[in-house]
Formats: structure tokens, C-alpha cells, sequence
């Protein structure tokens, strides 16, 4: 398998650094508001890695922070009132639904950076103590850049270039740092905010000790992938790196993934733009699982679009997937049990080569594009290589190819077995006894009076099957 890692510019062989077991950490949203669609990409996209490296038999350890302290959260805990953990265990449950809903799975380990505080403190404390992070006299504690001679490696920056596009990375108290670029690692408080004491002052830590901490506790010094989106490359990876190599002495992560941005109908998302949308807002009129299926239709790397007109495409794919699934689901009802013919070991053997096409795709730095249009092919395949005369062996088969390849892309295509009331079966039945007696002017009356009850049914030589309009 290959992955396009940042800090080379280049795909790799994975090799992992444990034989089978694969280490992995995701930056987890801020928790000050419902998740936005942008935030919804990484979250699909790297649940997919995950999938993908469980369906090749690797153990995944996949930890997922949630960042609940933060300037955000703390703002709009003082709009209503509150203290800061109930805005954010508030958003940390309304996230969790969200998750859910697109099927994203709940990671090995999901920390919370109020909950790493103690690891925080020592991981600078011992920064300190080697010479990368010192104290001003307020008790801020700064990294000193220029100490970690690698910076920029992973954003291919070098210090002369940020220095000299140094006023855009002037943050407040600049005056009392060694050097423009470093950056905080531990704040003073203000009045009202939360803190935590600390040999240097009562205050809370900055955001990117916060991830080196949670990384290390919950998968070592050193991990195989470390993923984002791409907005975070720089500062905010550049900054883990330092932090985390500086104190542990070893690389950090092996390999690192970034997602491309999701624009909206071209445009840029913003509030002012007025094309903000929540994910909550987008399941109101798309299916999550059509939202999954979008998220995948491109390669991770490239920026994405979003609008009704892609979404309405998704919506279409998604659907030829769930109707091959529902349609053989129908066929093995009716399937006699009985040995696979000659034929049919012939055209699973075919059918097999659909899924080496999806893991080909895979392997290829998660290529979901290419790995949905091999799963539109064997779709193809079952459509015209399906039918009564086939043994339940076959169709199971066909049944159990398509829900896996499916499955690694987090993709739920069989739908729930819905039931029909008793009055609407009664007619479905009226009906197919006036077809029996040759009374087609009544079954065509049913039909009709099915359809004003927004039933739709189709006639097939297996049996009628009925599907919500």
C-alpha cells in the first residue's frame, strides 16, 4: 500500500513500525458549535484509512482528540452564562451524533485535552529543561523555534522565508519572546476563563502541546500516521513535530495524510458568505449516507465541491449500489439451496476480480474514486449475471462481495426491512390474485390506489417487489 506523505511530496510503501498493528492519530474538532461539512471530510476520510487498513487484517489503534479549551469556547460560554465544560460537553455529544449518523466509528480512543493537563505540564516542563521552551516573566512559556533545527520540514518552510513574513505570525505579547517565531506552549489566564495551576503560572496550555501530549500518551513517542486536514499543516503540525521530537528524541510520525478543502458551490465556506452549513443541516435533506458517498467520490488530496447538483449525483450512485443489494437480497429469498453450478464458480471468479480492482484502488494512496467505480462495475456484473435460476451459494456470495467492499468505505447499502401495514399487504394480494384470475382492470385499480399511498410495485418474474415512492 501506498501513501502520498506530506513530508516527502511523495507516495510511499507504508511499513509500519510494529508488524501488523498500525498507530494513528487525527486532529478531533474544536467542540464550540454543531460540526460543519468541512469538518465532516477528514472525519470520512480517515475512518475510510481505518476501514481499509482493518480490512487488510492490520490492528488499528486510531485516537481522535477533542479540543474543549479553546478562545471559542470559552467566548460562548460567557455569552450564556455557563462554565466552558458545558459548551463542551454539550458539542462533544451533538458531535458524536453527527459521527453516527455518517457511520464514522468511534476511535480506539476519543481524549480530551482538559483531561491531559498533567502530561501537558511535564512534556514542558522537560522542554524547558533541554533548552527548547523558556518562561517569560508573566509565566508565558514559549518554544524556541530556532532550537529544533528541522522546522518547516513537514510545510517545506524555511526560517529565513517566516522570518521574513514574520508580521503575519505575530501573536499578542510579542515583545517579550527570544524570537518572533516561537510559540506559546503555556498561557496566563484571564478573568473569567478556566485554568490549571502550574510551576509557571495559573493558566491553560496553547493548542498544539495539547495533540504531542494525547499522541504520546495514548500511542507512544513514535506513530505510524498522523492526519488532518490540509489547513493544518502549518502551524499547527509544524509546531507538533517540534514539540514532540524535541522532547522525545525520536521521529514522530512516520507518515503524515492531509485532506484537501470542500468548497462550496466554488466558493470559499464562510459565515459572511452566507454558505455555512452544519452537518445537521445537510442530513435535513440528504440521507448521511449520501453525504459519506460524496465525501469519497473524489480523491482525498483533491479540493471538493459541494453542491445539490454533486449532491443529487451522490444521491443517484448511492442508490444503483443499494437497489443491486436489494434485488439480490430479494433473489436469495427465493434461491433454492443447492451446490454452486460450473458456471457460476466461472463468474464469482470474475466477480472476484472486482474486488482485487477496489483494493488495487486502495493501495494506490486511498484512491476511493477509483475503488467506488470498481464497486459500480461489479453492480454492472450482478445486474446482468443475476437471476432466479441461480443457487442461494452464488447469490449469497455476490450478496456478501458487495456489502464488504461497500463496508470498508463505511458505506451502509442495505436498507432496514421496512414493514408494510396490513391493509396495504391485504391489496398487494388482491392484486395478485386479479392478475391470476385475468381481472386486470382491477389490478391496475390497486395499483393505482397503492401508488396514491406512495407504494411503488414492480412486476418481475420472481415475485412483485414494492418499494417506497
Amino acid at each position: 500500500m501506498k501513501i502520498y506523505n506530506t513530508l516527502s511530496k511523495k507516495k510511499e510503501e507504508f511499513v509500519p513500525i510494529t508488524p501488523g498493528e498500525v498507530k494513528m492519530y487525527v486532529c478531533g474538532p474544536t467542540v464550540y458549535n454543531l460540526i460543519h461539512i468541512g469538518n465532516a471530510r477528514p472525519m470520512i476520510v480517515f475512518d475510510t484509512v481505518r476501514r481499509y487498513f482493518e480490512h487488510k487484517g492490520y490492528k488499528v489503534n486510531y485516537v481522535s482528540n477533542f479540543t474543549d479549551v479553546d478562545d471559542k469556547i470559552i467566548k460562548k460560554a460567557i455569552e450564556e452564562g455557563v462554565d466552558s465544560t458545558v459548551i463542551s460537553e454539550r458539542y462533544i455529544a451533538e458531535c458524536r451524533k453527527d459521527m453516527e449518523s455518517l457511520n464514522v466509528k468511534p476511535a480506539t480512543t476519543h481524549p480530551q485535552a482538559t483531561q491531559e493537563i498533567c502530561g501537558m505540564l511535564e512534556m514542558i516542563g522537560k522542554l524547558i529543561e533541554d533548552g527548547h521552551a523558556y518562561a517569560a516573566a508573566d509565566g508565558t512559556v514559549y518554544f524556541r523555534v530556532r532550537s529544533f533545527k528541522e522546522y518547516g520540514k513537514l510545510s517545506h518552510k524555511n526560517l529565513d522565508d517566516l522570518e521574513g513574513g514574520k508580521r503575519s505570525l505575530l501573536v499578542s505579547g510579542e515583545d517579550q519572546k527570544e524570537d518572533p517565531l516561537d510559540f506559546v506552549l503555556w498561557k496566563p489566564k484571564k478573568d473569567g476563563e478556566p485554568y490549571w495551576e502550574s510551576p509557571w503560572c495559573n493558566g491553560r496550555p496553547g493548542w498544539h502541546i495539547e495533540c504531542s501530549v494525547m499522541s504520546k500518551k495514548y500511542l507512544g513517542d513514535e506513530i505510524d500516521i498522523h492526519a488532518g486536514g490540509e489547513d493544518l499543516v502549518f502551524p499547527h503540525h509544524e509546531n507538533e513535530i517540534a514539540q514532540s521530537e524535541a522532547a522525545n528524541g525520536k521521529p514522530f510520525a512516520r507518515y503524515w495524510m492531509h485532506n484537501a478543502f470542500l468548497n462550496i458551490d466554488n466558493k470559499k465556506m464562510s459565515k459572511s458568505a452566507g454558505n455555512f452549513f452544519t452537518v445537521r443541516d445537510i442530513v435535513a435533506k440528504y440521507d448521511p449516507q449520501v453525504v459519506r458517498f460524496f465525501m469519497l467520490s473524489a480523491h482525498y488530496r483533491s479540493p471538493l465541491n459541494f453542491s445539490d447538483e454533486l449532491m443529487e449525483a451522490a444521491k443517484n450512485g448511492l442508490d444503483r449500489i443499494r437497489t443491486a443489494v436489494t434485488n439480490l437480497n430479494f433473489l436469495l429469498e427465493k434461491a433454492e439451496d443447492r451446490e454452486k453450478t460450473q458456471e457460476e464458480i466461472k463468474l464469482l471468479e470474475e466477480a472476484a476480480g472486482f474486488a482485487a480492482k477496489f483494493d488495487e484502488a486502495m493501495d494506490d494512496d486511498l484512491n476511493t474514486a477509483d475503488a467506488i467505480a470498481a464497486i459500480f462495475e461489479l453492480v454492472k456484473f450482478i445486474n446482468t449475471n443475476s437471476s432466479a435460476d441461480n443457487s442461494a451459494a452464488y447469490i449469497r456470495e455476490l450478496l456478501n462481495e458487495i456489502k464488504e467492499l461497500s463496508d470498508v468505505c463505511g458505506l451502509i447499502v442495505e436498507k432496514k426491512e421496512e414493514m408494510l401495514d396490513s391493509s396495504v399487504e391485504a391489496l398487494i394480494e388482491e392484486r395478485q390474485a386479479a392478475r391470476k384470475a385475468k381481472n386486470f382492470a382491477r389490478a391496475d385499480e390497486i395499483r393505482d390506489e397503492l401508488l396514491a399511498k406512495g407504494i411503488i410495485l414492480e412486476d418481475t418474474r420472481e415475485g412483485v417487489k414494492w418499494k417506497r415512492a
